[in-house]
């Protein structure tokens, strides 16, 4: 996405640095825009939080942008960057947890409870991949189709369905990411030991 958007972001990113903000400001800005939208969807205003997210997703790319721009990545930066989108999950997922439970219905509280287990073991598998070695590139539902999942069903009202899909697919994707590395581990095997 950040490839395809590279025209809008890289200007977008040049302001930004211009106007004295860095990377990892730009992080934690949308966190707490998130964080706002969180409070939408508590209080049950989905169109409204669905607008917050739709705002607030593109300082995802952006932050990563300006460091590139600058020339200066840094570890932290990376970092912090994938901890504050775990945290931006679990919030969001929050707000929508928060608002069904003052509604006493139970079946979108596990709903929640699932799809932020999902989402963060998505990640998980990925990390603990790669440091393992492991090549983990794609799945059904990564951080991206999951936002593209959220946002729109948000804006439209309804938040039963969005938490469905990211509760079932999310889990599908952490799975289908572990069978991936699985695959990956037995082609090791069957190389002749050196």
């Amino acid at each position: 996405m950040r490839a395809r958007f590279k025209g809008v972001l890289d200007p977008i990113g040049a302001f930004l640095i211009r106007l004295g903000l860095t990377p990892n400001w730009v992080t934690l800005l949308g966190l707490v825009g998130i964080g706002v939208s969180a409070v939408f969807l508590a209080r049950g205003q989905f169109f409204w939080g669905g607008v917050v997210v739709l705002i607030m997703a593109p300082l995802d790319a952006l932050d990563g942008t300006m460091a590139r721009l600058i020339g200066n990545p840094t570890r932290f930066g990376g970092v912090l960057d994938s901890v504050v989108d775990r945290f931006a999950e679990i919030i969001l997922i929050g707000g929508l947890v928060f608002y069904y439970l003052q509604q006493n219905e139970w079946l979108p509280v596990f709903l929640g409870y699932a799809a932020a287990g999902g989402s963060l073991m998505v990640s998980y598998v990925k990390a603990r991949a790669e440091a393992a070695r492991f090549v983990v590139k794609g799945g059904l539902l990564t951080r991206v189709e999951r936002f593209l999942v959220l946002i729109p069903l948000l804006i439209l009202g309804q938040p039963l369905l969005a938490l469905w899909i990211l509760a079932v697919l999310g889990n599908f994707t952490a799975l289908q990411r572990l069978w991936l590395v699985y695959q990956q581990s037995r082609k090791e095997e069957d190389l002749p030991k050196v």
